[in-house]
């Protein structure tokens, strides 16, 4: 039988997943680039204007600024966002840590960013953001546990919202993550009953899992009520009950941040299980109580709509989802601006940026005085910036920030089945410039929850262990074969997040589909010399490698994604080949794998 391709189209569309009132569906939004695309004392919702209380790390569209229109967004040049329709600005605190000898302040390094954009199961349709909508959530003030103490809530249904965690990956885990008994009033959070890998308010462990340090989770809400209009960030939006909406109101994505934040760098510094810990929030908070997120919309409406309607990409990526409108932009580039607001952020600071005092365990935050006068960029600060490479500023030092408004869906934590451990299979594609596909894996509700479409995350650690509900075994190590004619294995080297291999980063080689002969063949064709692969679906190119060592071989241990009877590097560790030269024994090819109990 033959179909014209107008019926081949119709066919597709008709069996791609969608959301449904029995099934979410989600796709995670990537970022790629230096850094983030600013950081800075700027927010255009809470502070339009002028600075804003405390330093963000800010994602998205180039025509941030300090006071935006609700259609300014939408001309931005270029975008972090690896989705080119994707123009919205993404941003929360900055985080610094202050050295427990000196007292002095230094910004922790944002590790990357992801968004996941949940299409919960509903009988209510989703629908795209309206242009220009705002959308907060948190409260900067909060430096006492919320009521419901450790639990995450993200419906109505199940009690007051907690939609703020801490999520804590170790490579060690045999040890609670917080204190037994902790009130949450004493240096150090409260474990969520449901989650050992997450809590709210601080933990006082090293966070050093594989690929995965300290992350910030925030879930913002997905009712949109019109009659507040979009500008009304304090009222204009809720949580849903039982997974709708009210009446009259419009159910738009849930969208849930995850931000990583390289706190190993400071582990030899600071003793972790002392009950206290040493990192705090731009807005002075040392308990972590205070984290919250911003969002203003800059989507291409219709490119937002068939995600919403056909993608269930998941981890994967948003950038995998099929008929994507508009296509990706080129992640080998970066898309970043300078800050608005001229001052020192970064380096050893004396106190945090805009004069927050560091608060105090259980006591909370008075509301905030104005952000004292800053010297600001005289610039139009809403002028597009083209999409050059360039390197983003460090995070800069915050002010104090005023604490909004109460409202309903103020951020609280939320209630998740206990996870139980299992060997990680496949481990994730990515560290640094494109975040690990597998960082975070939504399960299925647990039976007898209320609307919440409750999910654990998930993540891996050094000795491959992640949280999930499941128990799997990864296949058998099996002998590979020789990757390509003229070209040789030259061994295990050790990587930087600034790359060893700089000639192409990340190439585009497709989803899953890595291998060490398609890295190659993909680099000779582009004319490099060189080829590694990392992580088990990373590709890289190069005439030479910066400074770097050959390490142990074990270190290399990943299989590829695309053929698992190859290795792909491993953590922070790249494959290398070579054209011409000596050539080593194929034993590299056979995956190393190393279970763990």
């Amino acid at each position: 039988m033959q179909f014209s391709k107008t019926a081949l189209l119709a066919l597709c569309a008709a069996s791609a997943s969608a959301y449904s009132a029995n099934q979410r569906t989600f796709a995670v939004n990537h970022f790629y680039g230096k850094g983030p695309l600013v950081m800075g004392r700027m927010d255009p919702i809470v502070n339009p204007g002028g600075p804003s209380g405390h330093v963000h790390a800010v994602q998205g569209g180039n025509a941030f600024a300090l006071s935006m229109t609700d259609d300014q967004s939408l001309k931005s040049t270029c975008t972090s966002s690896l989705v080119k329709n994707d123009k919205s600005n993404y941003w929360t605190p900055a985080l610094y840590f202050q050295d427990p000898k000196t007292g002095k302040l230094e910004p922790v390094e944002m590790f990357y960013m992801n968004v996941y954009y949940f299409f919960d199961a509903t009988t209510d349709k989703i629908e795209a953001f309206p242009e220009g909508l705002r959308i907060f959530t948190g409260n900067p003030s909060a430096r006492t546990p919320p009521a419901t103490g450790g639990k995450q809530i993200i419906d109505h249904s199940d009690g007051a919202i907690q939609a703020i965690q801490w999520t804590c990956p170790r490579s060690n885990d045999n040890d609670p993550l917080y204190p037994k008994n902790s009130n949450g009033l004493n240096g150090v959070g409260i474990q969520d009953p449901g989650n050992g890998g997450s809590g709210t308010g601080f933990p006082d462990k090293n966070c050093d899992g594989y690929a995965s340090p300290l992350r910030a989770d925030i879930h913002l809400p997905s009712c949109y009520n019109p009659a507040k209009g979009v500008q009304n960030y304090k009222e204009n939006m809720d949580y849903p009950t039982n997974g709708k909406c009210p009446a009259g109101w419009k159910h738009v994505p849930h969208m849930f941040y995850e931000v990583y934040w390289n706190t190993p760098k400071f582990q030899d510094r600071w003793t972790p299980g002392q009950g206290k810990q040493p990192f705090v929030l731009s807005n002075g908070d040392p308990t972590g109580y205070s984290l919250h997120a911003d969002f203003l919309n800059g989507w291409d409406p219709k490119t937002l709509q068939q995600i919403i309607d056909n993608c269930d990409a998941g981890s994967a990526g948003m950038d995998k989802c099929p008929g994507l409108i508009g296509g990706l932009n080129d992640p080998s580039t970066s898309c970043n601006i300078e800050s608005a607001v001229k001052e020192v952020i970064d380096g050893v600071l004396d106190k945090l940026p805009g004069n927050n005092p560091i608060g105090k365990w259980g006591v909370d935050a008075s509301p905030a005085p104005a952000p004292a006068p800053t010297p600001v960029a005289t610039s139009n600060a809403a002028a597009p910036v083209a999409a050059t490479p360039k390197t983003t500023p460090t995070p800069k030092t915050t002010a104090a920030a005023p604490p909004p408004t109460s409202k309903t869906n103020a951020a609280q934590p939320v209630a998740t089945p206990k996870p139980t451990k299992i060997a990680a299979a496949p481990l994730p594609s990515s560290p640094a410039e494109v975040p690990p596909t597998s960082a975070l894996t939504p399960v299925a509700p647990a039976p007898g929850g209320g609307g919440s479409n409750t999910l654990v995350t998930s993540y891996i650690t050094e000795s491959a262990t992640e949280w999930t509900t499941v128990t799997v075994n990864p296949p058998k190590a099996t002998s590979g074969s020789a990757v390509a004619p003229g070209w040789s294995y030259k061994g295990c080297f050790a990587d930087t997040k600034d790359r060893v291999m700089t000639g192409i980063k990340l190439a585009n080689i497709g989803n899953h589909e890595v291998t060490n002969t398609k890295c190659v063949a993909y680099c000779e064709s582009k004319g490099f010399s060189m080829a590694g692969t990392e992580y088990g679906g990373q590709c890289f190119c190069s005439n030479s490698l910066t400074i770097s060592t050959s390490v142990d071989e074990a270190k290399c241990n990943m299989p590829c994604e695309g053929d698992n009877k190859q290795v792909c590097g491993g953590g922070m560790t790249l494959s290398v080949y070579s054209k011409g030269g000596s050539k080593k024994r194929d034993r590299h090819l056979r995956r190393h794998l190393h279970n763990h109990s």
